[in-house]
């Protein structure tokens, strides 16, 4: 998709992580839609429009969720993304399946989906078309003017999730366009995750978490690209804007693209640990029926994944960002703290972390690294040697 560089604005969350003041209870029912952040795949880092993505592709990936472990592990969302339509509506003006890529239809998918124990995702844009111009210059059908026969179309199929681009808008202002689709959603009585796919130009974190749109996540970047500039980027421009994500309301650094081959395993980790201090989306964007070993065994780190997902539904508060070094720190439900140490660098760097840096007060703390999954006992602090590009995440809670 193509997509603009948002506004990055600098914010802080000194009253929850400084001072270490209780967030409202308000945080956390676990039925509450998006009352964690989505974990689940999507097609489109690995596939984008090419032939290969069709209904069969989809099926089996369902299956490899379930059999290497991650369905087990977390991730429940199955999402497909742009091309899945046709080319045109249908004389009623409804949506229909691309009879190639998908002859069964989008029903008989979502129920398979659903057999497996999954929940079904799909892609439209909030504008006339879609982001992929494949044919002629113009796109798939988008949603703009359809609204309530898409999200009808959505509601039949059995549809549990939109993602919902910012291609071909027409101008049209942006709260306008998404909350049109939103109300439409609503009054379909089936409960959708709504995601924002609006790219940050105009600022969602602002608006798409709030009435009319109501949104759980909105995107904050625009697209990630499997490159380490690419994800220090998106890391940067996400993780400042930690004040306006909440339960059911989440900022959306983009997919992941742990194990899609243009990252080292080192970097990988990174990008692991940084999307899941940040309670981001953990939505995996590589080809599962080839995945290597190192990058499912990340992806599987269930330790890492209970952070993203805690209950308490707190974004992780950038503490530090000097000499290429980043420590984020995100209270737990259970009153530990997880801590990411990241070095940016090229160089390696013997990194400390005191105590306060972290909000500890004096005391005695169990400190678990969550990677090498080894436990001690002290008074808090971190003292570690990252290599460059490298990152070290903890779990630290009083002895």
């Amino acid at each position: 998709m193509k997509r603009v560089n948002p506004f990055v604005a600098k914010v802080t969350l000194f009253s929850v992580l400084c001072l270490g003041l209780s967030l409202p209870a308000a945080a956390s029912s676990p039925e509450r839609l998006g009352a964690v952040p989505q974990m689940g795949f999507n097609n489109w880092n690995s596939t984008h429009c090419r032939d290969e993505f069709n209904e069969q592709m989809i099926r089996g990936i369902a299956d490899k969720i379930v059999s290497l472990g991650l369905r087990d592990a977390g991730y429940r969302y199955v999402n497909v993304d742009d091309c899945w339509a046709n080319w045109q509506r249908d004389k009623n003006g409804k949506l229909q399946a691309n009879p190639k890529r998908f002859p069964s239809g989008m029903k008989a998918l979502a129920d398979y989906i659903h057999s497996r124990g999954f929940k079904f995702g799909v892609y439209s844009s909030a504008g006339t078309s879609t982001c992929e111009p494949l044919q002629e210059n113009r796109g798939f059908p988008g949603g703009l003017g359809h609204e309530k026969e898409d999200a009808a179309s959505f509601a039949a199929w059995g549809v549990d999730y939109l993602k919902y681009d910012n291609c071909n808008n027409q101008k049209i202002a942006a709260l306008q366009r998404y909350t049109a689709m939103a109300d439409a959603l609503r009054a379909t009585g089936r409960p959708i995750f709504f995601s924002v796919c609006e790219w940050g130009e105009n600022k969602p974190w602002l608006w798409a978490g709030k009435p009319p749109v109501d949104a759980q996540s909105w995107r904050t970047t625009g697209d990630i690209s499997d490159n380490y500039a690419s994800m220090l980027k998106v890391f940067k421009q996400n993780v400042v804007l930690d004040r306006y994500a909440r339960p059911g309301h989440w900022n959306d650094p983009d997919m992941l693209e742990v194990g899609n081959g243009g990252m080292t395993d080192v970097e990988y980790r990174s990008h692991f640990s940084l999307w899941s201090i940040m309670a981001s989306p953990l939505l995996i964007g590589t080809d599962l029926r080839k995945i290597k070993p190192a990058a499912l065994d990340i992806l599987l780190n269930k330790e890492v994944i209970a952070v993203d997902q805690d209950l308490l539904g707190v974004q992780g508060h950038q503490v530090r960002d000097a000499s290429g070094i980043h420590v984020i720190v995100k209270p737990l439900k259970d009153g530990s703290r997880a801590v990411v140490v990241f070095n940016e660098t090229d160089n390696a760097q013997d990194v400390s972390v005191t105590p306060a840096e972290i909000g500890l007060k004096a005391g005695r703390y169990e400190t678990r690294d969550l990677w090498l999954h080894s436990d001690h006992a002290g008074d808090g602090s971190i003292a570690v040697k990252l290599q460059p590009h490298a990152s070290a995440m903890y779990r630290i809670r009083g002895a």
